[in-house]
């Protein structure tokens, strides 16, 4: 069993400050041992500031270096296949940032890479992890809705405009797509971990602001192999926020927000139930403490590159319409 788990996070961006950074330092038997960006400068600033002792400039010198064993990419969809193909390359384990990549067949890739040199892969979906996902796939399994017959994913933004509309999420080259693959990635991821194998879907995806060149709105149907079925609008031109996911069973109904820090509610016959959770305060840790726990022998991790790629399957059936037309 290894003592502590050292990491090499390629990317130091606006994420890696207080979501997933700072956790690699605070999980039991982990640290932060170097970072990378290619701007030099601004990795010795968070070096600097996060107490970090090691800085690259280059991808692959982080990878390589001696004093890392595992490596997180926090970089854009784009960049995540060469970037993990290089750990894998180097036998060493790695989180993912999510989206896992850009496509299905991407996630494919990799996965037969870290198979064939026989290392871990893993996708930072950490709200697998986060006690309130963990309660609501405890409510269902425990029969809170009696049998589970529907799932809806309502996640409603106003439109992004201006400097905004800027952002590298709403370019495809960078993100795969826009906010769809951005939000609706980890919406998916949880359907997966919280229903089950989505077993067929249909998407459709469209342009209604012309704000940016990526789809805005985003329509799509499923059936899981669990014989349930759901629905799901990622509507990113309304006109106010809605972040939902409703679970609707034979005796009742759950309710949860994917990205808001709000509550838990069962409705049944019986009254409303609430149960209230808050995230930590770096969201990523809980999700960091089972990886490193998988790689120090003492757990098992459950976001892998396998869930990752089924993630990612369902987000390409519901832009495969949008990514035809606009090829």
């Amino acid at each position: 069993m290894r003592d502590a788990i050292r990491w090499g996070m390629i990317g130091c961006g606006d994420v890696t400050e207080i979501k997933s950074g700072p956790a690699f330092q605070k999980a039991d038997g982990s640290s932060l041992a170097a970072v990378m960006r290619r701007d030099r400068s601004k990795a010795e600033d968070f070096a600097r500031r996060h107490g970090v002792a090691r800085v690259h400039a280059d991808a692959r010198a982080l990878v390589e270096d001696a004093d890392v064993d595992a490596v997180y990419i926090a970089t854009p969809p784009a960049s995540h296949e060469a970037l993990a193909l290089l750990a894998a390359g180097a036998g060493k384990p790695c989180l993912v940032e999510k989206p896992m990549a850009t496509t299905h067949d991407a996630c494919v890739r990799l996965n037969d890479a870290f198979r064939a040199r026989g290392v871990s892969l893993f996708v930072a979906y950490y709200r697998r992890a986060l006690p309130r996902f963990l309660k609501v796939r405890e409510l269902l399994s425990g029969g809170a809705v009696g049998r589970l017959t529907s799932v809806h994913v309502q996640i409603h933004e106003p439109l992004a405009t201006g400097d905004a509309a800027r952002n590298w999420r709403f370019d495809p080259a960078i993100a795969g797509a826009g906010l769809f693959l951005d939000l609706a990635s980890h919406c998916v991821d949880l359907l997966d971990f919280l229903v089950g194998r989505i077993a067929r879907v249909a998407g459709f995806a469209i342009n209604t602001g012309g704000a940016y060149p990526a789809e805005d709105v985003t329509a799509a149907a499923f059936e899981f192999e669990s014989h349930v079925v759901g629905t799901g609008v990622w509507n990113f031109n309304a006109a106010s926020a809605s972040d939902l996911i409703v679970f609707t069973g034979t005796t009742g109904e759950l309710r949860v927000p994917v990205f808001t820090d709000g509550d838990v509610v069962l409705l049944t016959a019986a009254g409303e139930q609430v149960f209230t959770f808050r995230n930590p305060p770096h969201v990523h840790q809980p999700l960091i403490q089972t990886i490193v726990d998988e790689l120090r022998g003492r757990g098992k991790c459950e976001s892998t590159g396998e869930s990752g790629a089924r993630a990612s399957w369902v987000l390409d059936q519901c832009l495969a319409q949008w990514r035809s037309r606009a090829n």
